[in-house]
């Protein structure tokens, strides 16, 4: 049985009130509010949770690797470059942190790696190439002059042919799907987040019609 966490809001007197579970069908969330009473609707933003989610079971999610550097060494702006001499699936990026938070280096994009430990080969060929395209990191020298505060790893909740953003019916209950961002999470966020809104507004008022 595959277990997943989900996150539960529920209205309070003073705003929302976040309840965390554990899930291993997504149906199983519409028995978890305090009322007792079966929730009206469920949003599904589990990421990569969603290839293995009962009920959701989307095959076409895969992980794609990232790896990073963050080091003390400052640099004057971002700079990027795409594929390098060492794979299609390895980049170059130099990109500054705020108020004086270091430096983060990359990176990598490895689709279908589920290794969540960094690589410290991959770690040397990430430094080497920042040094390289950003001579300013280290005033020139070589890396190990960078001053590393920790690597990290993480894994982008991609979606063979793109992100998920519908609604339909599950065991009896409405859910609006909101999953399959990869890399760029972030970045769509916001606007994902306005488009799922209004996927549960359209779904509440054709159930109140109903």
């Amino acid at each position: 049985m595959n277990f997943h966490q989900g996150m539960m809001m529920e209205p309070a007197s003073t705003g929302v009130v976040l309840k965390r579970g554990i899930f291993g069908q997504l149906s199983e969330a519409a028995d978890a509010h305090h009322s007792g009473q079966i929730a009206n609707l469920i949003v599904n933003c589990t990421g990569l949770s969603a290839g293995k989610l009962g009920g959701v079971e989307d095959k076409s999610m895969i992980p794609a690797r990232g790896q990073t550097v963050l080091v003390r060494n400052e640099a004057i702006g971002i700079v990027g470059g795409s594929g390098t001499d060492d794979g299609d699936d390895e980049v170059c990026y130099v990109i500054p942190r705020a108020a004086g938070g270091g430096t983060i280096l990359g990176g990598c994009y490895q689709k279908g790696n589920w290794d969540s430990q960094f690589d410290p080969n991959l770690a040397n060929r990430i430094m080497k190439r920042a040094v390289e395209l950003c001579p300013s990191l280290t005033d020139g020298k070589g890396i190990e002059h960078l001053s590393v505060i920790r690597h990290g790893v993480g894994l982008r909740p991609v979606r063979l042919g793109g992100t998920r953003l519908e609604k339909e019916k599950v065991s009896g209950i409405w859910v609006v799907h909101n999953y399959g961002h990869g890399g760029y999470g972030y970045q769509s966020s916001y606007g994902c987040s306005q488009a799922a809104v209004k996927l549960v507004e359209k779904t509440l008022a054709l159930r109140a019609r109903l």
